[in-house]
């Protein structure tokens, strides 16, 4: 299962270096994320595969881990109308995308309000 962490750091020079060196040092692939800055701080959501292996590497390196989701994984075509179609379904499900960014290979990741449900929708 794919999950997302959801990262605060201040908003400073060499922050992002040490999250990424630390879960370099401990083996652990970035496979997605994205990240938008403000109020002097920085919101991040990386995509992991092991959660707590991520979540040990970045607080022995003094980064604290604000929280974990399980997200979904969905192959996405690069064509005009592929999110509306997606977001369609999982809306006629009556399920809240409440998170979106794609992975470094291309598939879009979705946080949801119900992810069992988000899931059974596009089944």
């Amino acid at each position: 299962m794919a999950t997302d962490l959801t990262i605060t750091l201040d908003n400073r020079p060499g922050q992002l270096a040490a999250l990424g060196e630390a879960l370099g040092g401990a083996g652990i692939n970035i496979e997605g994320g994205c990240g938008a800055a403000g109020e002097g701080q920085s919101t991040l959501h990386i995509l992991v595969e092991d959660a707590s292996a991520a979540r040990s590497a970045l607080t022995q390196a003094g980064i604290q881990v604000g929280g974990d989701r399980d997200v979904l994984l969905i192959p996405v075509k690069d064509r005009p109308g592929a999110l509306g179609e997606i977001a369609r379904q999982i809306a006629g499900a009556g399920v809240n995308i409440d998170l979106l960014y794609l992975s470094a290979s291309g598939q879009l990741v979705v946080g949801a309000d119900d992810i069992a449900k988000a899931r059974a929708a596009l089944s």
